[in-house]
């Protein structure tokens, strides 16, 4: 039977080292994590062992998130080969890059131009996160939604992995059928 995501995060959070283990806790304190979501306390992440540490992210991000930020912590602290462990036992897509380790959002990079519309919410999303004041201006100026993703786009190579993932996920938010389309590709 295979193991649920609570089973592999507390698998991969009891397989790292004391040192490990309190690097990880630290960095959570203080990682940028999804709007709507806030850090856990550095007092309750102190105090807590691997099981509590599962417990405490699970109630704070939700199973998923709770994956998904763990490999990300894992990989800032450079523990990646933890991180890729934990995606690999979830089934949680490593990093949304396939086998030659290109992202999603830059393999299927033509087909988002054109396809993605409107383009307003998915710039929404990542106003503020991602997206500066003045980006946001100048992108959203442009005429069309195949100019506004040129200029979106434009940006991506100065982006580090969670910024890509944001856009990901923005995209998955507004144009699902497109993205589950792309996926299947």
């Amino acid at each position: 039977m295979a193991k649920s995501a609570r089973d592999c995060l507390l698998d991969s959070l009891e397989n790292l080292e004391e040192s490990e283990l309190k690097k990880l806790k630290v960095k959570l304190n203080e990682f940028p994590v999804r709007n709507g979501y806030d850090n856990i306390p550095r007092g309750k992440l102190q105090k807590a062992d691997a099981l509590d540490l599962k417990d405490l992210l699970i109630s704070y991000y939700t199973e998923e998130y709770a994956v998904q930020l763990t490999a990300e912590v894992l990989e800032a602290i450079n523990c990646k080969d933890r991180a890729e462990e934990l995606r690999a036992a979830t089934g949680n897509r490593p990093l949304l890059r396939n086998s030659s380790n290109v992202h999603f959002i830059e393999r299927h990079r033509e087909a988002l131009i054109q396809r993605t519309t409107p383009v307003e919410p998915v710039l929404d999303k990542l106003y503020g996160s991602v997206l500066t004041n003045e980006q946001y201006q100048k992108i959203t100026a442009k005429e069309t939604n195949p100019e506004k993703m040129r200029e979106l786009y434009k940006l991506v190579p100065s982006w580090n992995l969670r910024c890509k993932d944001m856009l990901y996920e923005a995209l998955k938010a507004n144009i699902p059928f497109v993205v589950e389309d792309l996926e299947g590709r």
